[in-house]
């Protein structure tokens, strides 16, 4: 166990110097990364620090925990040899457009090499994406092919149900500017609500106003892509996606009170099919646990509903919700598209989902939408249904059967048969 070396004190409520230059400036939105700058949230150099809280979304508590219990030194810096990306990504033209990402570096997975230089010289600059490839296998596909709805091709599909994917993990990296004008709100009411309603936690959000970036200490997303990634960008080809938020009660461990599991089973399936003739597959899986009230808060909505006078009931599913937390959803997916930018998608040409919200956040930033495809009404677990008919007189899920223009798809389908 390596004894910490403990580093100099840092002032945590730290003001700019007046007239001071920072040696790492961020340029959000610059196409060239020597220009754009690297992210640099380690607290390794304070020095060298441009960016408001730490590397790693959530997991940075457990790295303080760690350096606590003397099991990790403060000073350790990660060794980034051979762990660049399987597949290269990028850069896309939405990449130059600082009002496209505002949720994520785009040169996230790339610092080894476009920040080298600054690495070599002692710069701790950390990677927030990483690119590997995987197997998903899952007892639905496996019946699905029993039920002759997929069938095996050795390359995506394998003949024991496996799924080939690359798998792309990616941590949030905020430019606050480009968060504000996304929730049309002021820069400096964005910071002082983010630093009131976290405790006080991060002071640099109203002290450092020069400190444009802010890595938040929360979940980020991954990425699941079936086919080839280059296809996701490629105008020539079919895109199939699924834009999913957690559910760990029904993704992980089949809770049959929602559909969220079904759904997203449903939308790998359908990337599989996309990708078999030709196309892409996309599922993106976002933290965004309970519509990101948390697991604490659905659990107590749950009481609340199902022992309410007349039992759980589709009328009152989101009132009750906004009586124990304040509010009906909190995911906001307006910096949903992001991550779909960042890839350089312009067109999905079925979204699995009917989704009003996740929908309007796509094609309002630009991403046109061919079809939204429902779950199909045998995937929907009896005790959901209470679910799906709520989400349809609230207004978040379109009435089945909906269809948007354009009505073909770049391979001239029919996109109503398809």
């Amino acid at each position: 166990m390596n004894t910490p070396n403990r580093t100099s004190h840092i002032r945590l409520t730290s003001h700019p110097e007046p007239g001071a230059v920072p040696g790492h400036p961020i340029r959000w939105g610059a196409a060239d990364p020597a220009i754009r700058g690297p992210v640099i949230g380690s607290v390794t150099n304070p020095a060298d620090r441009n960016a408001i809280g730490a590397h790693g979304g959530s997991y940075s508590v457990y790295r303080a925990l760690a350096i606590s219990a003397r099991a990790l030194n403060p000073l350790a810096r990660p060794d980034l040899r051979n762990t660049h990306p399987v597949v290269p990504v990028g850069p896309h033209p939405q990449w130059s457009d600082p009002e496209r990402i505002v949720s994520l570096d785009p040169w996230g997975h790339l610092v080894g090499s476009v920040f080298g230089d600054a690495i070599a010289t002692g710069t701790d600059v950390r990677p927030s994406i990483a690119i590997t490839k995987a197997r998903l296998n899952l007892p639905e596909i496996l019946a699905a092919m029993a039920a002759h709805r997929l069938a095996a091709d050795g390359g995506i599909l394998h003949a024991n149900g496996d799924v080939s994917v690359t798998k792309i993990a990616i941590d949030p990296v905020w430019w606050l500017p480009g968060i504000a004008r996304r929730f049309d709100v002021s820069e400096r009411d964005l910071r002082r609500t983010l630093f009131e309603q976290t405790g006080g936690m991060f002071p640099e959000l109203v002290t450092r106003p020069d400190r444009e970036v802010f890595l938040p200490p929360i979940g980020g997303a991954t990425v699941y892509c079936i086919g080839e990634v280059e296809a996701l960008s490629d105008p020539s080809k079919t895109v199939a996606c699924r834009v999913h938020d957690e559910c760990n009660g029904s993704d992980v461990f089949g809770s049959d009170i929602c559909t969220c599991r079904p759904y997203l089973v449903h939308g790998i399936e359908e990337c599989v099919k996309e990708a078999q003739t030709g196309g892409a597959g996309l599922v993106v899986y976002n933290r965004k646990e309970g519509r990101a009230l948390g697991e604490v808060t659905k659990f107590l909505v749950y009481n609340a509903r199902k022992r309410q006078d007349g039992g759980d009931q589709a009328a009152t599913y989101f009132e009750r919700t906004e009586c124990v937390a304040g509010v009906q959803d909190a995911r906001f997916q307006q910096l949903m598209p992001d991550v779909l930018h960042w890839l350089g998608i312009r067109r999905i040409d079925r979204l699995m989902s009917m989704s009003n919200m996740k929908y309007d956040a796509i094609v309002g930033s630009g991403i046109e939408v061919g079809e939204r495809v429902p779950i199909p009404p045998e995937l929907v677990p009896p005790d959901a249904s209470v679910e799906i008919e709520a989400k349809k007189a609230a207004g978040y899920y379109t009435p089945e059967g909906a269809s948007l223009t354009p009505l073909t798809d770049v391979k001239g389908r029919d996109l109503e048969r398809y």
